[in-house]
């Protein structure tokens, strides 16, 4: 296996266990599967950028990203489908759903609702939450694909989980 086939693979396998985060909790029978949510994010970055696969942190962090948009996507596009059918959940359910950095896809309308509130307030903890939430990463992994330190990215995930469980239950 040359280089760049085993490159790629490895990559495809972080993008799973990044899905498998971010999927992990869903309703039986929703509409996104985490192997479509993969294929989707991994064709966005490679198309985007083949060099990111060289660079883990780089490719991690701008995974969540795209993970990010295409929950957005497919939530706002069942929204549609919907039609007048309510998103708001209760605010303790939206705080479980920080703690346990798992999205329902009817909510993640909501949640990024809040995280581009944030994004306004403070980048950085933007960025720390997206990473934790839509990324599914530990601390440590938000810290190495940031370029933080660790006291930084904990302090910062703390700040923002409160702020954000404020943001939700309003």
């Amino acid at each position: 296996m040359d280089d760049l086939a085993r490159i790629t693979q490895a990559a495809y396998g972080e993008l799973q266990a990044l899905a498998r985060a971010c999927m992990r909790g869903q309703k039986p029978g929703h509409t996104l599967q985490a192997t479509a949510l993969v294929n989707e994010a991994f064709l966005r970055l490679t198309r985007a950028d083949p060099a990111i696969l060289h660079d883990r942190p780089r490719f991690l962090a701008v995974a969540a990203t795209a993970m990010r948009q295409i929950l957005i996507n497919h939530a706002e596009a069942r929204n549609t489908d919907k039609r007048g059918r309510g998103r708001a959940r209760a605010g303790g359910e939206q705080a479980d759903l920080l703690e346990a950095s798992e999205i329902d896809l009817e909510s993640v309308l909501d949640v990024d609702a809040a995280l581009k509130k944030l994004e306004g307030l403070d980048p950085r903890k933007a960025k720390v939450v997206e990473a934790r939430i839509f990324g599914g990463m530990s601390n440590a992994e938000v810290a190495e694909s940031l370029g933080m330190s660790l006291s930084t990215v904990e302090s910062d995930w703390r700040m923002a989980k409160a702020w954000l469980a404020r943001e939700l239950e309003s």
